[in-house]
């Protein structure tokens, strides 16, 4: 008898002891350090850091085309609004002359 309870008793201790523990949070995937350089070891003699990879791209070949293709894309888009705005204007004098003889035309009704 005296077992029994001996065993219900460390039973129930083990049971409340284990549910009062907070859990262990693994904060390893929060740990992320962020270094300004572009090479896969940092600390190598090779090195680059952002900032002059990104002086290296902007003063590449390819890059300056593509500037220079943006650049034209833009100039022809401006130029052709320009034109859509010379003919609207065009046509939109053209409509009030024909108004503004239609209305001459017309017969004065008194």
């Amino acid at each position: 008898m005296k077992n029994v309870i001996f065993a219900s008793v460390i039973l129930s201790l083990s049971t409340v002891a284990c549910s009062q523990r907070e859990p262990v949070v693994n904060n390893v995937q929060e740990l992320k350090v962020k270094y300004d350089t572009t090479a896969i070891d940092s600390f190598s003699p090779g090195a680059t850091s952002v900032d002059i990879a990104r002086q290296i791209r902007m003063s590449s070949q390819k890059y300056q085309d593509s500037l220079k293709e943006a650049l034209k894309l833009q100039q022809e888009e401006k130029r052709i609004t320009e034109e859509l705005e010379k003919e609207n204007k065009k046509k939109a004098e053209a409509e009030k002359k024909l108004k503004a003889s239609e209305k001459a035309t017309e017969p004065k009704q008194e």
